[in-house]
């Protein structure tokens, strides 16, 4: 079974909040902190907590988001078997999982409109890898 994992800092607290309560009813996320945005943490403690947990099970994906996008995103491809994309936009997304077979999607909450995320969210979950000619680039990663 898939599970997906979801964590911030404190900068993408306010927008995993609203991820959270957006799909509700259709996804259940394990969510793995920071608990609050007031207190400042470092992004790359969340990044590595979640990466453990993806990287035990092909079927596991997750959601890293902070204010850029862009550090989580580097903590996060540091990982053996994690191949996080960056998704600003739905199409990004769908290719990032087409092509890449990526297992984790960041955002980033300063960047990127709640109606955007929410549809990259989507796009992410449901889009599958197509193999193929791309399943021999993504094992040269």
């Amino acid at each position: 079974m898939k599970k997906i994992f979801i964590s911030s800092d404190h900068a993408g607290f306010s927008l995993k909040e609203l991820i959270k309560k957006k799909f509700y009813k259709k996804y259940r996320f394990n969510d793995l902190g920071t608990d609050n945005s007031k207190i400042s943490v470092n992004y790359p403690d969340y990044a590595h907590k979640l990466c453990r947990k993806v990287g035990k099970n092909s079927k596991n994906m997750g959601i890293l988001i902070c204010g850029s996008g862009m550090g989580m995103s580097m903590a996060a491809n540091k990982h053996r078997n994690i191949r996080a994309a960056m998704c600003y936009s739905v199409k990004n997304t769908k290719l990032s999982r087409l092509h890449n077979d990526a297992n984790i999607i960041t955002l980033g909450s300063r960047l990127t409109k709640k109606d955007t995320a929410f549809k990259c969210i989507e796009a992410f979950i449901n889009t599958k890898f197509e193999g193929g000619r791309h399943k021999k680039r993504v094992k040269k990663i």
